[in-house]
């Protein structure tokens, strides 16, 4: 597995690589944006992982560029604890994780390895539901026009799929879609609310509804 690392600060950049270097990735190291952006677009990698605050050009900046470029590599941020804006930016631009620092390095792999299984998983075969395709492969979403999902996004619209037409409590969502990772109820309906404007964007007549902290279901539009 190959990573570009780009964290700006030096001994952080270098525990960070000698720690997934030990546990047996390829990594790539930068630190600053506008290195990490040069390396994505011209190495290929199975995961990024991205600091928000670095020089030449922030995480966010970088992240978008990527997304721009069609590059749909997993991306990590880090961010501080007080980023809260960011985290939020960041997950609309793309990203499929944040890690608020400081950080376990244990929590780190973890991290990265979730990240990684994930992306493995997917494999060529899409899911249908109503008017609009999932595809596992690309993350695409699409019925009269396409967008991109995260990889969160993409599990939490793939278990509302699963369990299509019906009211599912928010605690279970988080239970299967979040596991172990530091999120709340709060975290489950901003991604309900991500879906629900992406559904909009391809004009699907599916809709995604609920009460927050309550439950949530996928219909199919219909009445």
């Amino acid at each position: 597995m190959k990573i570009l690392l780009a964290e700006d600060t030096t001994d952080l950049n270098r525990v960070v690589t000698a720690l997934l270097q030990h546990e047996k990735y390829d990594v790539d190291s930068v630190f600053d944006g506008i290195e990490a952006l040069e390396h994505i677009m011209n190495n290929g990698y199975d995961g990024v992982i991205l600091d928000i605050m670095m020089p030449g050009m922030d995480g966010i900046s970088v992240l978008k560029k990527m997304r721009e470029k069609k590059i749909h590599t997993p991306v990590l941020l880090l961010t501080a604890k007080t980023e809260i804006d960011d985290r939020v930016i960041g997950l609309d631009a793309g990203a499929d994780d944040y890690l608020p620092k400081p950080f376990a390095m244990k929590e780190l792999l973890a991290r990265i390895r979730a990240m990684m299984r994930r992306r493995l998983e997917y494999s060529s075969q899409s899911l249908t539901y109503a008017d609009f395709r999932l595809e596992a492969d690309t993350l695409a979403l699409s019925a009269e026009n396409t967008v991109q999902l995260s990889l969160k996004e993409y599990e939490l619209l793939e278990l509302l799929i699963e369990h299509a037409d019906r009211e599912l409590d928010t605690q279970f969502l988080l239970s299967e879609v979040w596991q172990s990772e530091d999120a709340d109820q709060d975290t489950v309906w901003l991604y309900v609310r991500y879906l629900q404007r992406k559904l909009q964007a391809i004009s699907s007549v599916a809709r995604i509804i609920g009460e927050k902290g309550k439950t949530v279901c996928l219909t199919g539009g219909e009445g």
